[in-house]
C-alpha cells in the first residue's frame, strides 16, 4: 500500500544527508513545497526559509509539499544573513546557487565526506552554478533544488 515508504517516525530518526537548503525570499509557496518535497525525496537535513519565504501552514505550500512539512526540519530567519552566520557558526559549507561571474560549475563541485553543506537558493551573487544550453538564463528555483540535490547527492556518493 504504501510502497515500501517508511514512516513519519522512521523517517524523522534516520540519518539525513548533511545538506542544508536555504530559501531566500522565495516568492511563490508553490515552489516552497516543491522544495520541501525534495528535502523530503533525499532526507536533507533541514530547509531554512528566509525573508519574504512563505512558512507552513501556507496554502500554496501545503498543496505541492504533500506533508513533507511534517517530516523535513525547518527553520524561519527574518534575514538571510542570520542564517548564514549560524550555518557557518556550526562548521557548515555555505554555497550560493545562482548565475555569477564568481562561480563553480555544478558538475565541478565535490562535498566531501563528512562535511555539511548548505546551498542558499534566490538572491545571491557568488555560488554554484548550473550550466545551461538554452536561451534562457534561469531556472524554477524548485526545478533548480532538485538539480543540485541531485548532483550533489550523486557527487558525495562518488
Amino acid at each position: 500500500e504504501n510502497l515500501g515508504r517508511m514512516s513519519m517516525d522512521d523517517f524523522k530518526n534516520t540519518p539525513k544527508l548533511p545538506l542544508v537548503l536555504v530559501l531566500d525570499s522565495v516568492r511563490s509557496g508553490l515552489n516552497v513545497g516543491s522544495i520541501f518535497r525534495t528535502a523530503d525525496a533525499f532526507a536533507l537535513e533541514q530547509v531554512l526559509l528566509c525573508g519574504i519565504t512563505a512558512q507552513p501552514p501556507h496554502r500554496e505550500i501545503l498543496k505541492t509539499a504533500l506533508g513533507s512539512t511534517d517530516s523535513v526540519a525547518w527553520t524561519y530567519y527574518s534575514k538571510t544573513l542570520d542564517a548564514v552566520r549560524a550555518l557557518k557558526n556550526e562548521g557548515v559549507s555555505v554555497f550560493a546557487i545562482e548565475q555569477t561571474t564568481e562561480k563553480t560549475w555544478l558538475q565541478d563541485f565535490s562535498p566531501e565526506i563528512g562535511k555539511r553543506y548548505a546551498f542558499v537558493l534566490g538572491n545571491e551573487v557568488e555560488g554554484v552554478e548550473i550550466p545551461q544550453y538554452g536561451t534562457k538564463h534561469s531556472l524554477n528555483v524548485a526545478v533548480a533544488a532538485g538539480i543540485v540535490v541531485w548532483e550533489f547527492v550523486r557527487n558525495l556518493q562518488g
